[in-house]
């Protein structure tokens, strides 16, 4: 395979002080969004019907839509919205970008431009006030209830200073964000409930399953990186941080749960030292690369990785 770019950049989050400049915390309530509690609330006991009532009754290749949806799903999450807009930490052409866009229409997580935005500021200031799911907070909040109370002024206040223009430079970013309110539902909702009808799928069977229950699982596995990889699991880069190094997160959420790794070489294309090792993200990256669509792959130097393992006494 081609060598690719090499890069030492680490980024190193802000003390807390720092982060809560200028915003008085007593002046910040919990302030609670019951529309998001509603939704949410509907969409969890739509996928848990969907699980006890609708799968043991579904098409067998309703099912198989229904993963295949889940890893385009996370594809749209992973690759584009997280390592390729976020990070910048490869190059993509543009039938790629527009392939990445579309699955991240289909993961309805907010457009890649809020998403990309909101997970900057994650890592700038990350486990402070400014940080959308800070896990100090506690797990709960850092899984799902960033999502049903406002934002901490921190947050909108930080967050506002970060340059994001290089984000709308991209005209697959600007479309997709102008008609985000057609292609989200189109793409997460519509189509995953119609196409199992070419099978003869009830509509019922198909919008339960390949649509609610794809899109809760998808969601909370999603979440669990800002969760679970920030409370369990182990820390060989950087041992003062709380992202961690978690198999089962790095499997369900196809390659981000190595955490550890990513916070401490946020640019690295592969968001984790182990290559392919649980890692589809990085499989589908590198065939990409292969294909032409993919270039300009940022990769840590093993040097700078095994002096980060020495720093916190894991021998290489």
């Amino acid at each position: 395979m081609p060598p690719r770019n090499h890069s030492e950049r680490t980024e190193l989050s802000p003390s807390a002080d720092e982060a809560i400049e200028g915003i008085d915390r007593k002046q910040y309530q919990r302030d609670i969004v019951w529309r998001n509690v509603f939704i949410m609330g509907l969409i969890h006991l739509g996928a848990v019907y969907s699980f006890l009532f609708v799968t043991w009754k579904c098409h067998w290749l309703t099912l198989v839509w229904a993963v295949l949806l889940y890893f385009l799903n996370g594809i749209g999450i992973t690759a584009g919205a997280h390592r390729l807009w976020a990070h910048r930490s490869y190059k993509a052409r543009f039938p790629l970008r527009v392939f990445l866009a579309a699955c991240n229409c289909l993961a309805f997580q907010n457009s890649i431009y809020e998403w990309a935005r909101d997970h900057r500021v994650h890592h700038k200031y990350s486990e402070t006030d400014a940080d959308p799911h800070n896990a100090k907070r506690g797990f709960f909040f850092s899984h799902i209830g960033w999502l049903l109370v406002r934002k901490h002024p921190d947050v909108v206040s930080k967050g506002s200073r970060l340059k994001v223009d290089d984000l709308l430079a991209d005209p697959v970013v600007r479309f997709q964000k102008k008609h985000y309110a057609i292609l989200m539902p189109v793409l997460c909702f519509i189509l995953p409930s119609l196409i199992p009808i070419l099978w003869n799928e009830s509509l019922w069977n198909a919008y339960f399953v390949a649509a609610i229950l794809r899109y809760c699982v998808a969601l909370n596995c999603t979440w669990m990186v800002n969760s679970v990889a920030h409370f369990w699991g182990t820390r060989p880069y950087d041992k003062y941080i709380n992202p961690a190094q978690n198999r089962l997160v790095a499997t369900l959420s196809i390659g981000e749960g190595w955490h550890n790794y990513h916070h401490t070489f946020p640019s690295d294309y592969k968001a984790g030292e182990f290559g392919w090792k649980i890692n589809m993200t990085t499989i589908f990256i590198d065939t990409m690369y292969m294909l032409g669509q993919a270039y300009d792959c940022n990769e840590t130097k093993q040097q700078l990785i095994d002096a980060r393992k020495l720093r916190t006494g894991v021998a290489s």
